[in-house]
Formats: structure tokens, C-alpha cells, sequence
């Protein structure tokens, strides 16, 4: 039986998770080593679901524009035929069509996701492995494509790629943005898609996960609705500063902290001071 996360914890990963949400490392990941760093149980699935909303409302408030205009031209296209070519209207079914697979595998495997899958011999692999997924399809990638070129064939790519997030260390943001450099679109435009795409999976995720809040023994309410309001600020600040960026700079730095954030998972586990 594992306690409950304190109001301490709860400031702590509340941190981790607005940092690490947005940059292509993985925030669970960081939750799950911070915490056994610290020595504290792990938080839980629920918890970092929960705490997850808060990083997705920073993202609904950053890109609200963005996001009304798409929902409004979206709802309209439904009656009026002319619309549908819109890029906002398209862009609705494109969010869409790129949230089933997440939608499908999440519900199917959830029981792995939130039990083996949190495993730290596994996260570490995912961290150097994606991290060199990442490397190379920034190396790779043509750069040529933004939004406007976007298209029913990639908005499910993204999808799938957002999908391999489910695996702790693997990083949502990470996986759907090296899908969108391998597709050739710009670091710009792949990351704004990236945000986007996950608001839906996210959030349904979240309010899920809230029904085990408070009714299992590791994550009660008012610590976990302080971690997530934490995340919210700190996530604006790092989707603000990410944004600028990639506009001038690679994605490189987390390549290399990635692959050798893995290596020092695996080396602490081997010797004892991390368990699996």
C-alpha cells in the first residue's frame, strides 16, 4: 500500500510537470524519477493524468485564439458547405481523426499503462530511444511544410505518433513533433500541431483518471489540484519560451539530455539507488 502524495510532492511534480510537459523529454517520465529520487512512492497514474489538465489548460489559454476559431469555422462547416475547405474547418477534422488511435490504444492497454508500462528499465529505454528517433528526424526532416499543407493522410500520422505516448518516456510532445519533422513539416508548425492534438486526448484522459482521485491511497484532491494549477503557470512560461525557440535553434539539446538521462535511469538502477 503506497501514502498519499503530500502537499510537498505535490509543489515538487507540480514543477516537473509544467517543465517537462511541452519540451520533447517526457513528463511522466521525470515524474516517475523525480519521485524515487526523493524517495516518495509513485504518484500514481491518476495523479499525473489529473495534474496533466493543467498543463492542457495552459494550452487552451496560450492558443485560445487559435482554438475558437477552429471549433467556430468547424461547427459552421457542419451547415454550410462553403466553409469545409477552410483550413480551421479541416483542421477540427484533422484533430479528430488524429485522436482515435490514442483513444483506441488508451482504452485497450490502460491496464498495462498504468501497471507495467510504469516500469523504470523501460522509461529509460524510451528515453534514449526516442531521443534518437527525435535527433534524426530533426537532422532529416525537409522542413518545408507548415499547417496549411496539413491533410487528413498526416493529421493521422500525427495521431499514431502522438499513440507511442502512451509508454512513459517516450514524451508526447517528443513523438508527435518527430512524426511532424519526419513528414517535413517545420519545427514550428509540428510543435503548435503537437499542443493541439493532445488537448482532446489529455483532457478525456484527465477527467477520467479524476474519478480515482481521493478513492485510491496515492493521490487525494487537494494535493493534486495544487500540482495541476502549478503546471498550469509553468507550462504557459515554457510554451512561450519553447515557441521561440525552435524558430532559430535545433532540437539537439534534448536529444542529447534525453539519451543521456536514460543512461544515468539504467546506471542508478543497476546499482541499487533507483528499482524498477
Amino acid at each position: 500500500m503506497t501514502g498519499s502524495v503530500t502537499w510537498f510532492e505535490a509543489i515538487v511534480l507540480g514543477l516537473v510537470q509544467g517543465l517537462t510537459e511541452f519540451i520533447p523529454v517526457s513528463s511522466t517520465a521525470h515524474i516517475l524519477i523525480v519521485s524515487q529520487l526523493f524517495g516518495w512512492e509513485d504518484p500514481g497514474a491518476a495523479f499525473t493524468a489529473v495534474t496533466q489538465i493543467g498543463t492542457e489548460l495552459a494550452v487552451i489559454v496560450y492558443f485560445r485564439h487559435d482554438i475558437a476559431r477552429v471549433l467556430s469555422t468547424w461547427f459552421r462547416s457542419l451547415r454550410d458547405a462553403s466553409l469545409r475547405r477552410e483550413l480551421d474547418a479541416r483542421m477540427g477534422w484533422y484533430i479528430i481523426i488524429g485522436t482515435i488511435p490514442i483513444s483506441i490504444l488508451g482504452v485497450t492497454f490502460s491496464s498495462q499503462i498504468e501497471t507495467a508500462a510504469r516500469n523504470l528499465w523501460l522509461v529509460a529505454a524510451m528515453l534514449i530511444i526516442f531521443g534518437v528517433v527525435l535527433g534524426v528526424a530533426d537532422a532529416l526532416g525537409s522542413r518545408k511544410h507548415d499547417l496549411t499543407e496539413l491533410n487528413g493522410r498526416d493529421g493521422l500520422l500525427f495521431g499514431l505518433g502522438q499513440a507511442m505516448a502512451l509508454i512513459p518516456g517516450v514524451s508526447r510532445s517528443g513523438a508527435t513533433i518527430s512524426t511532424g519533422l519526419a513528414l517535413g513539416y517545420t519545427r514550428e508548425s509540428a510543435a503548435r500541431y503537437a499542443f493541439l492534438l493532445a488537448v482532446p486526448a489529455v483532457l478525456a484522459s484527465g477527467f477520467y483518471e479524476m474519478t480515482k482521485i481521493g478513492g485510491d491511497s496515492q493521490a487525494s484532491w487537494g494535493p493534486t489540484i495544487l500540482a495541476a494549477v502549478i503546471a498550469f503557470f509553468v507550462g504557459i512560461a515554457v510554451i512561450s519560451w519553447l515557441l521561440r525557440w525552435i524558430t532559430t535553434k535545433t532540437f539537439l539539446p534534448f536529444v542529447v539530455y534525453r539519451i543521456l538521462l536514460g543512461f544515468a535511469v539504467i546506471l542508478l538502477l543497476w546499482v541499487g539507488v533507483l528499482q524498477a
